[in-house]
């Protein structure tokens, strides 16, 4: 971890629900390049809702091409469930709006993750944002049109309304400034009085059937960050449609339910497998219901610590006793030896994790 020092923040919607931080390294030294589409991990020392403080750790993305001087993420603040108003909020992005200010002394981890832009120019690019997933992508578009002015990239933004929108002037000024990229607004409820073409240009949900009809025919590689609906459906409809699986690029927000993950554990084992979790003292059997065992230590109650859920902060990496574990995908994160990542991992026999 490096200490990093809030130069400043920015609020980027309507809402007031989105803000922008800007985060200089405290020893003043610059900051090495990073992949745009990489995401920063956050280390806080956080009470929870019975007040008890506890280590806290989270992913945010970087928002904007590579700066020397500093770092830029956009927080969304996350309320309570619609259906369930009477669970916390969001317990990081609350204390990021509400207690993160000029001044404040964050813990930081250099940049990772793999969900980044090809740098080959020759096939055009599809992004693909929902909600606040447009953070890499709105990164990895400014970084390609500062490299390559002239590159072809077609970026589809869906939100709910005019208000969640972030980076809306700077959108704009790209499409105007670089004739081969193209903005698509996809609204799901726009405000009464406000018209089409003012701050959106289709209403909806972003699906196949939309990208068809805007997408020049051709070849294209895709990149699509969202909520887990929208991932759920979107992704295994990209390949329904014929893209090819290694021009789909994705990065979920939490446990998105994907197809490709989904294929390690959607048949229930006919013999469950005992994992023993040695510093919880406890043996569970794993049945095959859960996507990995991130989620199955959850469900039974194990703490456990994490961040990307995706396979690339390395946060939830746990020394592995006996026994095997695989992964639907290869992690992005270089995993010790004798250690697996539980957000991504399943296990093949019995096993034993020190957790």
């Amino acid at each position: 971890m490096r200490a990093f020092r809030v130069r400043s923040r920015d609020d980027e919607d309507d809402a007031l629900s989105q803000t922008s931080f800007y985060l200089e390294p405290v020893d003043g030294q610059p900051l090495a390049p990073y992949r745009a589409g990489q995401f920063l991990t956050f280390q806080f020392e956080l009470p929870d809702a019975q007040g008890a403080v506890r280590p806290v750790t989270r992913c945010y993305s970087l928002s904007d091409r590579h700066d020397p001087q500093a770092y830029r993420i956009t927080v969304k603040r996350i309320p309570p469930p619609r259906d369930r108003p009477d669970l916390p909020p969001g317990l990081v992005s609350n204390h990021f709006h509400d207690r993160v200010a000029p001044g404040a002394i964050l813990q930081v981890r250099a940049p990772g993750g793999a969900f980044v832009l090809d740098d080959d120019a020759s096939v055009p690019a599809v992004l693909i944002a929902g909600g606040v997933g447009i953070t890499p992508l709105f990164a990895m578009a400014r970084a390609a049109l500062s490299a390559k002015p002239d590159r072809a990239l077609h970026l589809f933004y869906g939100v709910r309304d005019s208000r969640e929108l972030v980076f809306e002037a700077d959108l704009l000024a790209m499409e105007q400034q670089h004739p081969n990229f193209h903005l698509t607004c996809v609204q799901s409820a726009p405000l009464p009085g406000e018209r089409e073409a003012d701050r959106y240009h289709a209403v909806g949900f972003i699906d196949v059937a939309l990208l068809r009809r805007i997408l020049p025919h051709g070849q294209h590689h895709f990149y699509v960050c969202g909520p887990p609906p929208m991932m759920a459906s979107l992704v295994p409809a990209l390949r329904d449609w014929g893209v090819a699986g290694d021009a789909v690029h994705y990065e979920a927000f939490g446990p998105a339910s994907i197809e490709s993950a989904e294929q390690v554990s959607a048949t229930p084992l006919e013999t469950p497998i005992d994992v023993h979790f040695a510093n919880s003292a406890r043996t569970l059997s794993w049945t095959g219901q859960d996507t990995n065992l991130l989620d199955f230590a959850e469900r039974h109650g194990i703490a456990v610590d994490s961040g990307c859920r995706s396979g690339s902060c390395g946060t939830c990496e746990t020394a592995v006793t006996s026994g095997d574990v695989r992964y639907a995908q290869p992690p992005s994160f270089d995993v010790a030896r004798g250690h697996c990542l539980l957000c991504v991992g399943v296990p093949t026999r019995d096993l034993v994790l020190q957790a």
